[in-house]
């Protein structure tokens, strides 16, 4: 049976009930409800389900977007036949969340090229879709932020939001040596986290290497001790994808 166009005061009264959206699709279900001889009732919750869909849809985008989370690092992306080693039963067990749940932290730790940051993010977009607030973003984007926070005295500000945050990723930490104000921040994060909130971290370095790279060997103790002890290890070991994605000469 052929669609029928919607006639105009009916896009015209969807328009002014801001229900504009429905309009790609409605006409579809119009002649499926015709063909199946749908109630009127059914067919009411069945477009305004396809919309409630819709704009749960978009906000879990908008969500992700604004926690900084990369589009295509999701689950349905990960390689499970990549040539790397790890703890599927652990990883199985963080993708239910109760880590989250628990204020328990995630650190993935490994060479590079393995993972981790994919990981992280696919985490991240679990627990964007379940509805936690989440932020993501890299160690030294994160720190450089925070000292021009310092500039326009939002500093205190920033670390309030940073702390309250249900999900704190931080990707590529102690990739480098960390300066006296970046340590001071890592340490008031993870104080301020410690048992009530989730941190889920990607590095290359082990934690007890982490002391070496922190400026303040005090507040490096304290730190690594309360993220360590509170925190599941998921280690990931073999070879780096980024050799598949070198370019090559076709032909």
């Amino acid at each position: 049976m052929p669609q029928r166009e919607l006639s105009k005061d009916l896009v015209r009264a969807l328009k002014a009930l801001k229900l504009g959206k429905m309009l790609p699709t409605l006409s579809e279900r119009l002649r499926q409800a015709r063909e199946r001889k749908m109630d009127f009732e059914d067919l009411l919750l069945l477009v305004l389900s396809d919309e409630v869909q819709r704009r749960e849809r978009n906000r879990v985008v908008a969500r992700a977007k604004k926690a900084r989370l990369a589009p295509a690092m999701v689950f349905d992306e990960w390689d499970a036949e990549a040539k790397i080693t790890y703890d599927r039963h652990l990883l199985d067990e963080l993708r239910l969340l109760q880590f989250v749940e628990k204020h328990h932290h995630v650190l993935i730790m490994g060479p590079v090229g393995v993972g981790k940051t994919m990981l992280a993010h696919a985490l991240g977009h679990l627990a964007n879709r379940r509805g936690y607030s989440v932020h993501c973003e890299s160690a030294d984007k994160l720190f450089q932020r925070l000292k021009g926070s310092r500039l326009d005295d939002t500093h205190a500000a920033e670390l309030r939001r940073l702390a309250t945050v249900e999900i704190l990723v931080i990707d590529d930490f102690a990739l480098r040596a960390m300066d006296a104000m970046e340590t001071a921040d890592m340490y008031e994060l993870v104080t301020a986290r410690h048992q009530t909130a989730s941190i889920v971290l990607t590095s290359n370095r082990d934690p007890s290497e982490w002391l070496s790279m922190l400026a303040d060997p005090m507040l490096a103790q304290a730190l690594v001790d309360r993220f360590s002890n509170n925190a599941y290890d998921l280690v990931i070991e073999g070879e780096s994808y980024r050799k598949n994605q070198k370019p090559r000469l076709s032909g």
